[in-house]
């Protein structure tokens, strides 16, 4: 089994697409007013917007973005007028995150994780990856 894809929800796919394209999403489906699909680029994962007339209450999902040179992405991504709520940052866990909401609200992060995105040192033994 393998993660496909990811939907978040929107009020306006108008503003949505435009704010996901700036990121480095490249659209491939275009369902207006009610859906649409990005591919990443990086890798064949998807990740798409579907049209909502009321937003989730609460703490939502979380939408990781991997990004092994987050540093310049997330540079880069300032100068296109991307605003992060936090730039990258070592967290305890061992990543490298910087957070971002889309136009909807919905919490997003750009990490790097390197080797203890898999296997972290409190990993179960048990799971270990192994080549």
């Amino acid at each position: 089994m393998n993660l496909n894809q990811v939907t978040v929800p929107s009020l306006d796919l108008s503003i949505s697409i435009p704010f996901y394209e700036k990121l480095g999403l490249k659209l491939i489906v275009r369902s207006m007013p009610r859906y649409a699909r990005f591919v990443c680029p990086d890798g064949a994962s998807t990740f798409s917007v579907h049209k909502v007339e009321v937003l989730p209450k609460g703490d939502g999902i979380y939408v990781y973005f991997e990004c092994e040179d987050l540093d310049n992405h997330v540079a880069a991504l300032q100068t296109k007028g991307i605003q992060f709520e936090l730039l990258p940052t070592d967290q305890s866990w061992g990543w490298r995150e910087a957070r971002l909401k889309d136009p909807d609200g919905n919490q997003l992060i750009l990490f790097w994780g390197g080797e203890n995105r898999v296997n972290p040192p409190w990993r179960l033994e048990s799971s270990l990856l192994t080549s």
